[in-house]
């Protein structure tokens, strides 16, 4: 069971894991429980996909098996997601190759996080990402996909018009699912299933093309 405090409109679970995949799934569940207990529905999906990747960066990166924590705070319009570890080695956006799983799953976290960042504990390092939550749900996803889309597109973009600007656009629209498809078959998921939920989540939300 989570370790929960609750002081004002603060709110603040802590939950040891075991970095193994298995552990991975549990505690992407766990999470999404934990915040809607809190009343908290705008922000879970993002907040599973913070969970998933940051979990699954400790097996990869610091151990299979290793003993780790998870922290979900909820401020307001905010919510943090941090994992501890014991490992000192701090990863790197810059450093990361988006031509490889890592770095594709490091890009996606900062496309979908409003700041991340990571800080030295006397145990080991943390690695934390902040969601806005409370945004209305079309406009939310329209302004994750335009955030997401700028690690996609080229500098040249604002400054092109037109056919060729659409045409840009519409790559690096397609090079992001590309890689989220990536993600989700290394995550053990189907990417077919995945396609088929999202078109069903988009036909069914106002605002959805007709």
């Amino acid at each position: 069971m989570p370790d929960e405090e609750v002081s004002g409109r603060k709110y603040r679970s802590v939950l040891p894991f075991t970095a193994v995949p298995a552990e991975v799934r549990l505690l992407r569940r766990t999470a999404a429980v934990q915040l809607g207990r809190w009343g908290l529905s705008d922000g879970v999906e993002e907040a599973e996909l913070v969970v998933t990747e940051l979990a699954t960066n400790v097996i990869k990166h610091v151990g299979d098996g290793t003993s780790a924590t998870l922290v979900l705070e909820w401020d307001g319009d905010r919510l943090r997601v941090e994992i501890h570890d014991k490992s000192q080695a701090v990863p790197s956006l810059s450093a990361a190759c988006c031509d490889d799983e890592c770095g594709r799953g490091l890009h996606l976290l900062a496309a979908v996080a409003a700041d991340w960042g990571t800080a030295l504990t006397a145990a080991g390092k943390s690695v934390w990402c902040e969601i806005t939550v409370g945004a209305g749900g079309t406009c939310r996803r329209m302004a994750r996909a335009a955030q997401a889309l700028r690690n996609y597109s080229t500098e040249a973009v604002p400054a092109l018009e037109g056919r060729l600007r659409e045409t840009v656009l519409k790559e690096s629209a397609v090079e992001l699912i590309a890689d989220l498809l990536h993600w989700t078959a290394a995550g053990g998921f189907d990417p077919d299933d995945i396609l088929d939920q999202a078109q069903l989540r988009f036909d069914a939300e106002p605002g959805a093309a007709a």
